[in-house]
């Protein structure tokens, strides 16, 4: 990253995205950075790296502050994404919450997403498969269950318990009513009333809320898992050994279908930026930790401690791999927990422009478990 690489600056994205088209929901504390001051010029004449020329001069970019969202925190951090698009404005946004990310992608306020893969299925059912497209994994794990070690020891302990998930129908929420239902408990799905109280907090109220007392415990992504960890909690499961190889999807890239239609080139260029961020990120873990909780600091106004970081950043592998199995399974469960109807994903998946990047650094190409475009 150039040393006169200009710093971020704020817009008013909540404005921008009115302008665009008047979202139905809330967008809370959402921020956005735009670059491109510090382009050579033959990249300010809207060559990309390759030196052709994209077909569009913008790029808009979505994602969480979220370190399961590390490729995107990097890769804007860092340049890595910029440099891929040259001279095309690169645009960010971050969002707290799925929906509203779908609801950007869907009135163009943004092109691409960084999003989990619960609202990536009901963004793409609810259009009936109109909406968006998988292009890309992410991110894997980074999902715990942490509770009150004072009340809860074992895993029977929970029975009669309010654990907190960060949002109905929320990827962490599906898959703690599914783990709930193996456990043999029954829970009511949309009250969260049950055998087990199911809270859905919100996951910057979620450590205030432990700490009241009033929930004894969370499944929950990091760094909020670490975060409780912090306060007093202590781990109970880990998601990832709940699947094969301790592997599943935590973050997607998703594109808007009309923008994949007429701006394949700048697809193509997001993704050689984010394969060659997961590259650099797991060739250079402790600086990419660092990238990352800079770009918090920016986005959010401060830094995670380093009791917070560590064990979070250790529990979240980057992959450009979407492991396509694991969502078809996750989307599976939210059927079998009453909060989706069976969905048709074919064609959720169209890997076509990352299989060819990635054939382009020489890595394997990836599997779309018989979801894509065809």
């Amino acid at each position: 990253m150039p040393a006169s690489r200009p710093p971020f600056r704020t817009r008013t994205p909540l404005r921008a995205l009115a302008a665009a088209a008047a979202l139905p929901l809330l967008v809370g504390a959402l921020a956005s950075c735009g670059y491109g001051a510090g382009a050579a010029d033959d990249e300010k004449s809207g060559k990309a790296a390759g030196g052709s020329t994209l077909s569009t001069d913008q790029v808009k970019l979505g994602y969480f502050p979220n370190l399961t969202h590390a490729t995107a925190l990097v890769g804007v951090e860092k340049g890595l994404i910029e440099k891929e698009l040259g001279g095309a404005e690169l645009v960010p946004s971050t969002f707290n919450a799925g929906p509203s990310e779908i609801e950007a992608l869907n009135s163009g306020s943004i092109d691409i997403g960084f999003i989990g893969p619960s609202p990536s299925v009901n963004g793409y059912v609810r259009s009936k498969g109109d909406s968006l497209r998988i292009v890309s994994g992410s991110a894997s794990g980074g999902v715990k269950l942490v509770v009150n070690p004072d009340k809860i020891k074992t895993v029977k302990d929970l029975k009669g318990k309010r654990i907190a998930t960060p949002q109905l129908g929320n990827t962490q929420d599906v898959a703690f009513l599914h783990w709930i239902s193996e456990q043999g408990w029954k829970v009511d799905p949309q009250s969260g009333k049950g055998d087990v109280s199911v809270v859905r907090t919100d996951n910057k109220i979620t450590p205030d809320a432990y700490n009241s007392g009033s929930l004894d415990g969370a499944w929950v992504p990091e760094p909020t898992a670490s975060k409780l960890v912090a306060d007093g909690a202590e781990v109970l499961l880990d998601e990832a050994d709940l699947w094969p190889d301790k592997k599943f999807v935590i973050t997607n890239i998703i594109v808007s279908q009309k923008f994949l239609e007429n701006h394949p080139d700048a697809v193509e260029a997001v993704l050689r930026g984010s394969v060659k961020t997961n590259r650099w990120i797991n060739g250079n873990p402790d600086e990419a930790k660092a990238s990352a909780n800079d770009a918090l600091k920016a986005l959010t106004g401060k830094p995670l401690p380093a009791a917070i970081l560590d064990p979070a950043w250790e529990s979240i592998r980057v992959t450009d791999d979407p492991l396509a199995a694991t969502l078809d399974s996750q989307a599976r469960h939210a059927v079998d927990a009453g909060l989706l109807e069976k969905p048709d994903l074919k064609g959720v998946y169209d890997l076509r422009p990352l299989n060819k990047v990635l054939e382009a650094e020489g890595a394997p190409t990836v599997d779309d478990a018989g979801l894509g475009v065809r």
